[in-house]
């Protein structure tokens, strides 16, 4: 019978990614790692905290991109429900944002997915021991961006009209004039360089602006 080459105790990761064939051969490459075994594999966003909380990993890879909750909101969650699970952030597409919100998730770590399996096995036992484990290149372009340029109130209103609610809903919803809605409107599309609201809205949420 082969002998099992495995540490006494495995590093065990939780897997949220929602294509199923990234999903499964992540898993493959990373269950081949002598001291990493991927305890369970999610789809979706919102199943994350429950498959945290019964298999207990020690490293959750959250994808940012998620249907249900983003990968981000579950990392808040987790941080909250299960404090002991190390977390770290895998994107196809980094964004300065993205890195601000993951780092006030408490996520540990923040990767870009086309790096090697292998550099992904050290991250996660890096961040194991303790250490934020961040992508280098992402790093340097995220402390180059500097912060996003919407301010607070240009974020209430842009998520209040994540519906399609006009000026005057807006308003009565946020308890501000109308025109000062308006204001805050245009202003935030001159900043994402954008058409309008609307456009605005997706601009900010794909940039890591505006958080849900």
């Amino acid at each position: 019978m082969p002998r099992d080459h495995r540490p006494a105790k495995s590093i065990r990761v939780l897997l949220a990614e929602d294509q199923g064939m990234t999903r499964g051969a992540l898993a493959l490459l990373l269950g081949m790692e002598p001291d990493i075994q991927v305890v369970a594999q999610v789809g979706t966003g919102d199943a994350i905290v429950d498959a945290a909380l019964l298999h207990r990993p020690d490293v959750a890879l959250l994808d940012i991109e998620l249907p249900g909750i983003s990968g981000l909101d579950a990392a808040a969650r987790l941080r909250d429900e299960s404090p002991d699970c190390r977390v770290l952030i895998l994107t196809t597409f980094g964004r300065p944002g993205h890195l601000r919100r993951a780092m006030e998730a408490g996520a540990a770590g923040f990767l870009v997915k086309d790096g090697p399996v292998k550099e992904l096995a050290a991250s996660i036992r890096r961040a194991l021991t303790g250490e934020t484990v961040i992508d280098p290149a992402f790093a340097a372009a995220a402390l180059g961006a500097g912060p996003g340029p919407l301010t607070a109130r240009e974020c209430d209103v842009l998520k209040a009209s994540a519906d399609g609610a006009t000026a005057a809903d807006i308003a009565a919803r946020l308890r501000l004039p109308e025109s000062t809605v308006r204001d805050h409107l245009s202003a935030a599309a001159g900043k994402t360089g954008t058409r309008n609201h609307l456009e605005a809205a997706r601009e900010a949420r794909r940039q890591g602006w505006l958080q849900d």
